[in-house]
């Protein structure tokens, strides 16, 4: 049973979409230097994202400019997550797979992907969001006759953490709570 599952194609596990996220916190100058930084990355137009409400404590006020984000598919979101996974040398947290069977991470500068050193421009982190998708999950998503993925198509944690494994030779650490 278990090497039927292994052969169907419509069981392979293919990343959907790679969302970078680049919160700066503060609009302004910062916020469009770190707008360059992905669109650099990705060849991509990155779209802003606003405060939902104002913070006093962090000087952020509802609907101010925030911070940037680009969505990637394809080829490209692989290339840039492997670059992103050699900055974290393969190894991910336990707590970094959600339920859902997505995973996400995060890196602190990012001249470790390869992007050379501009002093005008600063160092930026970024955040790594991984969306993973089987073959018919549009199922769920199409205008006429949409129906739902049945629960054993669904992707769950420990599918994601066995596809990272395999696709990347990564380690799985322990969550350190």
């Amino acid at each position: 049973m278990a090497e039927e599952k292994a052969k169907n194609v419509m069981r392979d596990i293919k990343v959907d979409k790679l969302i970078l996220n680049c919160s700066v916190g503060e609009s302004g100058d910062r916020l469009t230097r770190a707008a360059r930084v992905l669109e650099q990355l990705t060849g991509q137009q990155p779209v802003y994202s606003k405060a939902r409400y104002t913070l006093r404590g962090f000087g952020i006020r509802r609907n101010e400019k925030i911070a940037v984000h680009v969505t990637v598919r394809g080829e490209k979101a692989m290339e840039i997550l492997e670059r992103g996974l050699k900055v974290k040398e393969y190894e991910l947290l336990a707590k970094n797979f959600s339920n859902t069977g997505n995973f996400g991470f995060g890196i602190n500068e990012h001249i470790d992907l390869g992007i050379k050193y501009d002093p005008t421009t600063g160092i930026y982190g970024m955040d790594f969001f991984v969306c993973l998708t089987r073959p018919g999950a549009r199922v769920a998503r199409r205008k006429t006759r949409n129906s739902r993925v049945g629960f054993r198509h669904k992707i769950k944690r420990e599918d994601s953490v066995q596809w990272f494994q395999d696709r990347f030779e990564g380690v799985v650490l322990a969550s350190e709570e």
